[in-house]
């Protein structure tokens, strides 16, 4: 089936799934598969909690005579398909987010920002990748005045594949990083990859892309993009400046747009490091015309959820939790501003980074130096790649034995660091301290 029709149906069944157990009335099933699942054998029985239609990409499970399958080739293939037809059906101006740290957080506050004067559609949770991203498309509504859509990446060619669906307007790539080395294959991989955005930017009559104008690496694959640059170091050229006021343990920034008024923010975030999402988010809110004043309260009113550098306080301790995820560039940022934050008896409960290669053993073994640099003496490292690391610290294999030693040392009065990749489950932690 053309992709032409098939948006015929879409049209009049506007709810997709891809989860034979969430099967909506009237809804359309796409048989996608993965490593473990073939969605194919689930598309009668979507039929018959409610789908109206069935996507498949198989023809023994297509129902001869049974207009309710449709039959493609791929079904992934068909469902990122139409979503760009529906994305170019409305025309939305849509901005494209990636980055090695922080693209779910600037997300989140880009949206805060602008939907202080638009109806904005933005990426739910992290669903950042081939399948989410176009879950995230086919949601958008004549209704929506502005989308904001996260793209995320774990190895060459991702970032290609998903701004080609979503055809962003513009774009900022938060930074990039060491994280899935062992998919990228090095450093000058993440680059060439996140870089995909701009390679496609590039390609688009006025485009823009916001760019954070102390990053090197960036500032290095940006030529011929116009660049709307924001920074914490004064320069000619800069849209927006800004500088962290306080961190202690929640973030207070100062920022203006050029040369105009000085505004003042606390935030409900923790760390120095989130500074530049916020002017990131300041940033692309000034060009799309939100007002100075409408950025500070979405900026001020903004609290993170889901183990982002949040604060939480117990009855027996304060806990900085950003356990979500975790690789050497945001562990690093998240322990220099855990050294220089001004509290009593620090803890750190730092979880093992994965998918790093051949990198994981050196990677691993910079966190232990910086904690020993640091003078970090109450330290809790949790899983294997932590384990084949000779170091002076206490050293658990899994969570787990995290959750025993707890209820034995019954930790109190501590300032808690909780960091880690989510698959350590160090999330689990918060509810025992």
């Amino acid at each position: 089936m053309e992709i032409s029709k098939l948006y015929e149906i879409f049209q009049q069944h506007k709810v997709v799934t891809t989860d034979s157990r969430d099967c909506p009335e009237g809804s359309i099933f796409f048989a996608l598969k993965g490593a473990s699942f073939d969605g194919n054998k689930f598309a009668a029985a979507a039929l018959d909690k409610g789908c109206a239609f069935a996507v498949v990409d198989e023809a023994e499970y297509a129902v001869a005579g049974d207009p309710r399958y449709i039959l493609t080739d791929d079904c992934l293939h068909t469902f990122q398909q139409l979503a760009r037809y529906h994305r170019r059906a409305l025309g939305t101006k849509i901005v494209g987010i990636t980055g090695t740290n922080g693209k779910t957080t600037t997300k989140e506050l880009v949206s805060a920002v602008l939907g202080e004067k638009y109806n904005v559609l933005f990426t739910q949770g992290n669903f950042n990748n081939d399948i989410g991203v176009p879950k995230t498309l086919l949601r958008l509504t004549k209704e929506h005045e502005i989308a904001v859509v996260e793209m995320g990446a774990s190895h060459p060619g991702d970032i290609k594949t998903l701004v080609d669906i979503v055809e962003p307007d513009c774009g900022i790539i938060t930074n990039v990083g060491r994280a899935h080395l062992q998919g990228f294959g090095s450093f000058e991989g993440v680059v060439k990859t996140k870089g995909e955005l701009y390679d496609y930017l590039r390609t688009r009559k006025d485009s823009i892309a916001f760019i954070h104008n102390e990053n090197e690496h960036l500032l290095g694959i940006a030529d011929g993009l116009t660049l709307v640059r924001y920074g914490c170091i004064d320069a000619p050229g800069l849209y927006v400046w800004g500088h962290v006021t306080e961190c202690a343990p929640f973030l207070n920034f100062e920022w203006r747009r050029q040369e105009g008024p000085i505004h003042r923010v606390e935030t409900h975030l923790i760390g120095s490091y989130n500074v530049y999402n916020m002017l990131a988010a300041a940033a692309i809110g000034l060009w799309f015309g939100v007002s100075e004043e409408q950025i500070c309260l979405a900026l001020a009113s903004y609290v993170p959820s889901n183990n982002r550098s949040e604060l939480v306080v117990t009855a027996h301790n304060r806990l900085i939790v950003d356990a979500y995820n975790a690789n050497p560039t945001s562990m690093k940022a998240a322990l220099e501003n855990f050294r220089d934050m001004r509290a009593d008896n620090k803890m750190c409960i730092l979880g093992m980074m994965n998918e790093l290669g051949t990198a994981s053993h050196e990677e691993h073994q910079r966190v232990v130096d910086f904690l020993r640099d640091a003078r970090f003496d109450d330290v809790w490292l949790v899983g294997s790649e932590f384990e084949a690391i000779d170091n002076p610290f206490r050293t658990f294999h899994d969570v787990e034995e995290v959750k025993a030693a707890i209820a034995t040392a019954r930790p109190e009065g501590k300032t808690i660091l909780i960091k880690g990749s989510n698959s350590t489950k160090l999330f689990q932690l918060p509810e025992l301290l």
